[in-house]
Parts: structure tokens; C-alpha cells; sequence
């Protein structure tokens, strides 16, 4: 979901037209034409996923018999060193990550191991979900115990903010076509601020930032492949779990996500993380990191319909809400915010789309 497209980029700009991709594809495959070593049959190469930034995979058979991912990352948008370079910190800490093959980041090419077809999102279900999201539990206890300062970004109280104010942008004055009064504004920026300071007292830790059923991959063993890394950051303990659990794309009763993450909170105390000794208090950081992320994430998918044209994510905004009322119903704190959110349905335009 997160997207590192510039926020002045105009629509004649936008590589995700047609033409641009067209264009880009055919120069993917002169790239992987100088690749000999790699045996690709490039008359296989055909689509391999769907993504909300402006990547493009496509999957190709190698003589062998296996198959490779040819990812085109317009440098302009996508930052591909960063990719490089979480993946190769991943991969010390013994994830499941993508091996890369070979690279070219004045193009934007990368060419990396294919680690399956199927992603959580495909295969959840009553029967699997516990299993998957234990062994995605682990490999989350995993990263964060190897977690160390200034390796990776910082999850600063500045870049939370700017987070939050894609939500006001995007979805309020963007998708709603509210503007808000003086005093509507201080409610949010209360409660905004509510949020940051919560994220900032929890203990610090390496954060993927989009740890969720679509960047997560369904394997033979290693369970899970872990893709989508690139904004990977130092950051908030509770942020990887809370995207897992309250997923923009599968959601849960809220007993068995509470299961997962009482579960968790005993693995991280087990494994020597500074979780909070109370599972209250754990649980209420677990909660507001979540509606920090929901709302940023209205604003996202706001974003990608709006400028970029990417419609579908419309259709998951009425379960984030959901996360979004039910937690702050659950806070006193946070209940100003569940009275601006009716407040704005009300004064918001009846066009468009409506939840």
C-alpha cells in the first residue's frame, strides 16, 4: 500500500499510463536480453502481480525449468536501492526475501527470485490462518529482535504526522470535498497528536511497514516469503503486527485477532523484546498504532483513486472505517474523532462514492 510517488507528479507524468508501461516493458526485455546467464525464456514473460505503487512483475521461465520475477521500478517513483538494500538486511537475519539477480537502477530493472505464485491473501482461511499468522508472528519476532538504530529510517513523530495528513488531504478534502472549520481542525490535530505520542513511547524496532496478507507469500517451507519491503523503518513495536492483524484486505473477529496478539505479546516477552509487562496496556499501543495506520491508509487509497486512477482500493475503505469506528468508540480520547467522522458524512457532497 505505501507508495513513494511524489506528490507533484501530474497525470501526463504518470508512468502506470498505457503507453508508458508498454514502453518500459519493451525496454525490461532489451535489458534481460543482455542477462545470458540467467538461461530466461523471454518469449514466457507474462505478468506476475498487481501493485498499488507503479511497479510492474512479470514472471519468466529459465531453461532449467524454474521461473524468475524482471521487476520495472521507474526511477522516478520507485526507490530501488533501498529495495536492495533491506533485502540484503533481511536476508542476514534469515527471512524469506528475494534473491536479486542482477540490477540496473539507472533504468529501474531489477531481476529477482520468484518465491511463488500465492500469496496469504490467497490461500487464508479458517483452516489455515492460524498456522500462516503464527509462522508470520515469528518471523516478525525475528526481525524486531535483531533490530538496531540508524540502519534503517527513522519513524519519527515528523514522518507519523506526515502519515496523518494524508488522511486530512486526501480523503477528507480530496474524496469527501470537505473543508474543515477551526474547530474541526483542532479535534484532529488533538487526536493526532494523541496518536504520535503513543507511537513514540512504544520500544523501537525494525518496521516492513506493509506487513500484510498481499506482501506476504504462501511457500513449500520458510513460510512467509516477505516482499514490498523497500519502506522498511525504525520505528514503533506494535506497527508489523497491527498491520497483519487488522489487514485493509481480510479481516478477522475481533476474538481471534486478540488470540494472535496475546500470542505474539508471550513470544516477544519469551524472546526478549521490551514489550509491556501488562497485556492491557500492549494491547491499547496495538490499537492506537492501528488507527494511526488506518487513517493514513484512508488517505492512501483516497490517493490512488484521485490522482493515479486506481479505483479498486475504493472498495476496501468501508472495513478500514470499521477499524477506525470501533477503536475509537473504544477510547475516551479518541472519541472526538468518531463525532468529526459523522460530522463529515453528514456535510460531505452526495456524489461520487459513498460507504
Amino acid at each position: 500500500m505505501s507508495s513513494t510517488v511524489t506528490p507533484t507528479q501530474t497525470p501526463t507524468q504518470n508512468p502506470s499510463l498505457p503507453e508508458k508501461k508498454e514502453e518500459r516493458r519493451l525496454a525490461l526485455r532489451e535489458w534481460l536480453t543482455t542477462l545470458p546467464a540467467q538461461e530466461l525464456l523471454l518469449e514466457t514473460m507474462r505478468p506476475a502481480s498487481a501493485d498499488a505503487s507503479f511497479r510492474q512483475f512479470y514472471r519468466i521461465d529459465t531453461k532449467s525449468g524454474n521461473s524468475l520475477i524482471a521487476v520495472d521500478a521507474p526511477p522516478a517513483t520507485e526507490n530501488s536501492a533501498a529495495y536492495i538494500k533491506v533485502a540484503d538486511l533481511f536476508r542476514q537475519m534469515n527471512l524469506s526475501v528475494p534473491e536479486i539477480f542482477a540490477q540496473d537502477l539507472t533504468q529501474g530493472f531489477l531481476l529477482v527470485s520468484d518465491m511463488g505464485q500465492h500469496t496469504y491473501a490467497h490461500v487464508l482461511n479458517n483452516d489455515t490462518a492460524h498456522k500462516l499468522y503464527l509462522e508470520a508472528i515469528d518471523s516478525l519476532i525475528l526481525l524486531q529482535t535483531q533490530s538496531q538504530p540508524d540502519v534503517l529510517p527513522e519513524y519519527d513523530r515528523a514522518f507519523l504526522l506526515r502519515e496523518l495528513n494524508i488522511f486530512t488531504e486526501w480523503y477528507i478534502g480530496k474524496h469527501l470535498g470537505v473543508t474543515l472549520t477551526e474547530t474541526q481542525t483542532k479535534t484532529l490535530d488533538k487526536v493526532f497528536e494523541h496518536l504520535i505520542t503513543s507511537a513514540m513511547a512504544q520500544p523501537q524496532v525494525f518496521v516492513h511497514r506493509d506487513f500484510h496478507s498481499r506482501n506476504l507469500l504462501w511457500m513449500d517451507k520458510g513460510n512467509p516469503g516477505i516482499v514490498d519491503f523497500q519502506d522498511a523503518v525504525y520505528g514503533p513495536l506494535t506497527y508489523d503486527l497491527v498491520s497483519l492483524l487488522r489487514d485493509a484486505y481480510v479481516q478477522w473477529d475481533e476474538e481471534m485477532v486478540l488470540d494472535w496478539a496475546i500470542r505474539y505479546w508471550e513470544k516477544a516477552k519469551r524472546a526478549g523484546l521490551p514489550v509491556p509487562t501488562d497485556i492491557d496496556n500492549f494491547y491499547r499501543d496495538f490499537e492506537w498504532m492501528g488507527l494511526q495506520r488506518h487513517l493514513k491508509i484512508l488517505g492512501i487509497f483516497s490517493r490512488l483513486s484521485h490522482r493515479d486512477g486506481k479505483d479498486t482500493y475504493l472498495a476496501d475503505i468501508p472495513t478500514v472505517m470499521e477499524y477506525i469506528r470501533k477503536t475509537s468508540h473504544r477510547y475516551k480520547e479518541l472519541v472526538p474523532l468518531l463525532r468529526l467522522l459523522d460530522e463529515l458524512e453528514n456535510t460531505a457532497p452526495q456524489v461520487g462514492y459513498t460507504f
